[in-house]
């Protein structure tokens, strides 16, 4: 859910006083002038001559006139014809409608405004235009081009429900199961350095990495195993040996299909303890159904956050360190399940 702010121009004067003084003290802390922009909603243009007339002249020199045309007014496409984008775009990609683009931006909107309406607007235009219709910008999901839609509702609405009553009839625990590799000199984020300086950081020596393989239950329990190498069937039959022995309850365990997951001696050992465990698969190409994958991006943003690690038991040790910190925080563990891809296996109800 995003917050629509009403247009500035709706504002009384004594609003809009309070926008301009708020926007000053904005750039006082350090928040450019788009940024600032951003938060409340108004034109960059429209901060930076705030800024300019108060470092010329003080809070005294704010202009005081309202500037820009009245709401509505000029505006190059009619109500009918935002409708009929606005459609489009919630209802379709851009390659579907012949869109040189995989995601919805500012360009690619412009050129299907283009295209169905012969009008050519300039993407500062174009954005405009999505902030009024209440769009964001997102950082998009991943999506594998190989997943099969029908695969994926039949789980949604068939396999998975059938697991939770399986789970309830039995007293079993619902674990879901994934593996994650992470790098030493691996560090999300940006960094601020002077304009037209690039910001650089050192790193360690290449391939110092380190995986781990993991599971958590909507109620917030995580365990997890850390090893080397690449995931074989011997080291997840060892995970799930090790599993079994935190609980006394069977085990539902849902994973991915790697091919160590469901190899004829995964599947023998599941056989000889089908009293105590039982493996489903997710769809294929379907990893954004796993709650997992959004531990492995928690882990991965934070477990290099104090700095780049020298060598891999520095690594080992921050990603235990961060995993049985998890282990004591099941609400932070229970919010994993709320993203939308994967609320339907959050136990809450949607």
């Amino acid at each position: 859910m995003s917050i629509c702010l009403p247009d500035a121009r709706e504002l009384s004067d004594e609003g809009l006083e309070i926008l301009r003084l708020r926007a000053l003290h904005g750039i006082e802390l350090g928040f450019n002038e788009t940024e600032v922009a951003d938060i409340l909603g108004v034109c960059n243009e429209t901060v930076s001559r705030w800024w300019t007339a108060y470092t010329a002249g003080g809070v005294d020199a704010l202009p005081q006139d309202r500037t820009g045309r009245p709401v509505g007014s000029g505006r190059l496409l009619s109500d009918a014809q935002a409708s009929h984008i606005r459609d489009l775009i919630d209802k379709n990609t851009p390659e579907k409608l012949g869109i040189g683009s995989s995601l919805w931006t500012r360009r690619a909107v412009g050129d299907l405004i283009r295209k169905e309406f012969g009008i050519d607007l300039a993407d500062r235009t174009v954005g405009e235009y999505l902030r009024r219709w209440n769009y964001t910008p997102k950082k998009p999901q991943r999506h594998a081009r190989k997943q099969d839609p029908r695969e994926v509702v039949q789980w949604l609405y068939l396999t998975y429900p059938a697991i939770e009553k399986k789970a309830a009839e039995e007293d079993a625990e619902i674990h879901w199961c994934d593996e994650v590799g992470v790098a030493a000199d691996h560090q999300p984020g940006t960094s601020y350095s002077p304009q037209g300086q690039p910001a650089t950081m050192d790193v360690p020596p290449p391939h110092i990495h380190m995986n781990q393989i993991s599971t958590v239950t909507n109620e917030g329990t995580v365990r997890f195993m850390t090893y080397q190498g690449t995931m074989n069937d011997e080291l997840f039959l060892t995970f799930l040996q090790r599993l079994l022995n935190t609980t006394t309850k069977k085990i539902l365990l849902i994973t991915d299909r790697l091919k160590a997951h469901d190899d004829d001696r995964v599947q023998n050992w599941e056989e000889a303890h089908k009293d105590r465990i039982e493996l489903f698969y997710l769809p294929k190409h379907s990893p954004e159904r796993n709650p997992v994958e959004y531990l492995n991006n928690d882990m991965k943003e934070t477990v290099n956050a104090s700095g780049l690690p020298n060598n891999k038991e520095t690594l080992r040790s921050r990603m235990r360190s961060f995993m049985k910190k998890l282990s004591h925080l099941p609400e932070h563990v229970m919010s994993y399940f709320l993203n939308p891809s994967v609320q339907y296996a959050s136990g809450i109800g949607v």
